[in-house]
């Protein structure tokens, strides 16, 4: 056997043990052992929400810091059947019917004014009491079903963290902000003089943070409700919320038909 046979056949042998050998050879690069299971939620919270937060009216003040005059529906894209219903409205009827915290739902509980306080309920639920209406929202992640029962006002809510897509390899990235879908209402009115959101409403909300020119974390919550009984198209609002150091202008009130 002359040295060029010699030499082929020994290049073929090496080539046949190194593909024997690359699937030992990529799983030690992989990093050994299969991973864990995924963080909770909680743990890969991309953004801190929790906290005591203030409302900051820099918008529609005159529909949020008092009642408006009945049948001023401006920028609310009702429908006939939604402008109807705001001409009827009576406070003294939602006082007598024990519906006095129809403007304290949740596709109106973040445009009153005052605190929020937002803490984690467990590893997979976060919670929002508000002492507007001494109200609390419950939001929920991952694959929870409701229970079967009658709509209330804060209704069932489904949460998820929304982050930049990360490379490949690369850890989450720590920025990101919270979605919020909220079903299951009961009707109620998405301004204090009577504006209505019916039971087949769906809440979409978007929780970002941002920070202020003074350093200090600022909370936005834009808020889109649609209703195909009483809205013409998508209703869009914006609420800004300022962190503060602790929970000592914490004041929760009763709801009330009327301020």
């Amino acid at each position: 056997m002359n040295r060029t046979r010699r030499t082929r056949d020994s290049a073929i042998l090496i080539g046949a043990m190194w593909f024997a050998l690359l699937p030992n050879v990529y799983g030690q690069g992989r990093g050994g052992p299969p991973p864990g299971p995924p963080p909770t939620p909680k743990a890969a919270a991309p953004i801190d929400l929790t906290g005591y937060w203030v409302s900051v009216v820099t918008e529609d003040w005159r529909f949020r810091m008092v009642t408006p005059p009945k049948g001023d529906t401006q920028s609310v894209p009702l429908n006939p059947a939604g402008l109807k219903i705001t001409n009827d409205w009576d406070p003294a009827k939602d006082e007598a019917a024990g519906e006095q915290c129809k403007y304290y739902g949740a596709p109106a509980i973040m445009r009153n004014p005052g605190m929020v306080h937002i803490t984690w309920q467990d590893d997979n639920t976060l919670r929002i009491e508000t002492d507007a209406g001494t109200q609390t929202r419950v939001l929920h992640f991952g694959n929870w079903k409701p229970a079967e029962g009658e709509p209330t006002w804060q209704g069932d809510s489904i949460a998820q963290w929304e982050t930049p897509r990360a490379g490949r390899g690369a850890p989450p990235p720590k920025s990101g902000n919270l979605k919020v879908v909220t079903t299951h209402l009961r009707a109620g009115y998405l301004r204090k003089n009577g504006v209505p959101y019916s039971a087949n409403a769906t809440l979409t909300e978007y929780y970002d943070l941002i920070q202020g020119v003074d350093g200090n974390p600022w909370l936005v919550v834009t808020a889109m409700v649609d209703d195909p009984a009483f809205l013409r198209m998508t209703f869009i609002t914006s609420s800004n919320f300022k962190k503060q150091a602790d929970g000592s202008g914490w004041d929760p009130t009763p709801c009330s038909a009327r301020w």
